[in-house]
């Protein structure tokens, strides 16, 4: 079984949301900036706590932030 590749909205919805920072974000849900950086370059997965947090910083469902490519594959 493969590796599961997470993918996440996280930029896009920076962006949505008023152009906010890497910086602004990761103070928002208590990480450093450059595990914002790796998480939208998907060099890192975050803990379940982490996605969730992220989520209501954007008042978002969790599955519109983070999402499995190919998961028929995972099936």
């Amino acid at each position: 079984m493969g590796k599961l590749l997470i993918r996440s909205n996280v930029r896009k919805l920076r962006f949505e949301h008023n152009e906010m920072t890497q910086q602004q974000l990761a103070e928002k849900v208590g990480v450093t900036r450059q595990t914002i950086v790796s998480i939208e370059k998907e060099k890192y997965s975050p803990s379940l706590e982490l996605a969730f947090r992220i989520a209501l910083v954007f008042n978002s469902p969790l599955e519109e932030v983070f999402f499995l490519d190919n998961k028929e594959e995972y099936l």
